[in-house]
């Protein structure tokens, strides 16, 4: 009697615990560390560089636990634009993506500014996926060397990711026949296909405008958006879905961490996961001295070549973001006078958005080779059109009407002037617009000075793709160069504020 009673509470015991194996809960975490829009080598007043960002990812991927696996991840904008990108079309700046040990990225718009066969020599060289799950080339397929999803198993669980770019980078660079499929449809088409994969958490690794990242963190297709682009710090849960964006050049290096759990409810196996997020701020972080290297010398070789003085401004001149993006700007005159003069064209127009140093300098300064191609790095040609009055005057309209949102379209004009309502509806905010001293004539033909980029439609200007062409990309000479140039033969120069746009 007394074995059977022992038998028969032995296996109770056993039957009772089954289930509690059964429930048994299982964990893990995945850890992303975000940077994108990164764009120079070394590191600025103390943040950001490459250095810094290799002495982060070392730092938060050694102090992993040992569920936790971490990944670093670019949001995209590496290849351009830089000072070292005008040399060697982004072919430096893959080097070191690949050197601090990026493990995904999506591409960014800046990554087509040398054409879409530069984009794929350099996604050919990162020895990382490449994600542009919404770009095809001319054939309905993804671009070479990219791949369209990718799947992280984290422990008991899998993480599907898929990389987004924003649809305007048709309009913002030098894409050709590659498409951008819509975002939304994109997305929601790939989170069902992670899904019927097995993905329990699905991932954006996006380089998207603000909008479109608004929408789809409120769509909640996606659980986890890291994006890129706006270059704002950004971390928000809405409760189903959670974004980040981390800025620019890595001054500020984003960690999220994601902890994933399973557990049995009501006989069902069920999913969570929660998240915190924080961003590191890298003048606190030393720098990673085997990257250091790499960057000082890439500056020893700038610096023996671009440190060469070439003249004077007199006056002070205002290369800020928010200056040449919505107001005639003094270094935007000097721009695009040279350009104008260079080709001998009666008037010039050039895209704000072009000059990118977003600095200040003081009257009496000597102007170097490597402040040009600071200011203008992406490696655009200056062409010559003829355009009519009509077509000059939807160029303008065209210029202006992102005003309100500090759009790179904004333009800086030379030999003619101009007046518009900026709060009035975009397609009709200009008032006047004049060639010298004379109204404009709608009916008569003008020739143009600009740059190649906008001429092929960039940034909006279609318009200016109907002009007839002069001097063509092929036999035009590079835009840094002829600003240079236009400085050395005059010796110094004092460009200033006189007029040419107003804002009424």
């Amino acid at each position: 009697m007394r074995l059977k009673t022992i038998l028969s509470g032995l296996i109770a015991g056993l039957i009772a615990f089954a289930p509690m194996v059964a429930m048994a809960d299982e964990t893990a975490s995945i850890r992303f560390i975000v940077t994108g829009d990164l764009y120079e080598l070394p590191a600025e007043k103390g943040r950001g560089g490459y250095a810094k960002l290799a002495s982060v990812a070392k730092i938060f991927k050694k102090k992993t636990k040992r569920n936790i696996h971490s990944f670093l991840v670019h949001v995209g904008d590496a290849y351009s634009p830089s000072l070292l990108s005008t040399m060697d079309k982004g072919k430096s700046t893959v080097e070191m993506l690949n050197a601090v040990g990026v493990d995904y990225m999506v591409l960014g718009n800046h990554e087509w500014d040398f054409g879409p066969e530069i984009t794929r020599e350099r996604v050919w060289e990162s020895n990382f996926p490449v994600l542009a799950s919404n770009v095809i080339d001319k054939e309905g397929l993804p671009v070479d060397g990219t791949v369209r999803t990718a799947m992280v198993k984290v422990g008991p669980f899998r993480v599907g990711i898929m990389g987004l770019v924003t649809p305007n980078t048709k309009f913002v660079s030098y894409t050709k026949t590659d498409e951008f499929l819509p975002v939304m449809d994109t997305a929601k088409k790939l989170a069902k296909e992670l899904k019927g994969q097995g993905a329990n958490l699905i991932v954006a690794l996006a380089h998207l405008d603000f909008v479109e990242d608004m929408e789809l963190f409120q769509s909640g297709i996606v659980d986890i958006l890291l994006s890129g682009q706006d270059h704002y710090f950004i971390f928000q849960d809405n409760g189903k879905s959670l974004w980040m964006d981390s800025g620019e050049d890595a001054e500020k290096v984003g960690i999220v961490d994601v902890h994933l759990k399973s557990y049995m409810k009501r006989g069902k196996k069920r999913f969570s996961w929660e998240a915190d997020m924080r961003f590191v701020d890298t003048k606190y972080i030393p720098e990673d001295k085997a990257i250091a290297a790499k960057v000082k010398g890439y500056e020893k070789y700038l610096s023996k070549e671009l440190d060469i003085e070439i003249g004077k401004t007199l006056s002070q001149l205002d290369s800020r973001k928010k200056t040449v993006r919505t107001e005639e700007a003094a270094i935007g005159n000097l721009i695009i006078d040279a350009m104008r003069e260079g080709v001998g064209a009666e008037i010039g127009i050039t895209n704000g958005g072009g000059i990118r140093a977003k600095k200040m300098y003081s009257p009496g300064t000597m102007i170097t080779r490597r402040d040009i191609l600071t200011e203008l790095p992406f490696g655009n040609v200056v062409v010559k059109l003829e355009l009519t009055g009509l077509q000059i005057f939807d160029a303008i309209e065209n210029g202006v009407s992102e005003v309100e949102r500090n759009s790179g379209r904004f333009p800086q004009v030379s030999g003619m002037s101009f007046t518009y309502n900026p709060k009035a509806k975009a397609g009709s905010r200009v008032n006047s617009v004049k060639i010298g001293t004379s109204p404009l004539n709608k009916g008569k033909t003008y020739t143009v000075a600009t740059n190649d980029y906008m001429a092929s439609g960039g940034d909006g200007y279609s318009v200016l793709k109907k002009a007839k062409v002069i001097i063509n990309a092929s036999n035009a000479t590079l835009m840094a160069s002829m600003v240079m140039d236009y400085i050395k033969a005059k010796g110094s120069v004092s460009p200033k504020v006189e007029g040419r746009i107003v804002a009424q």
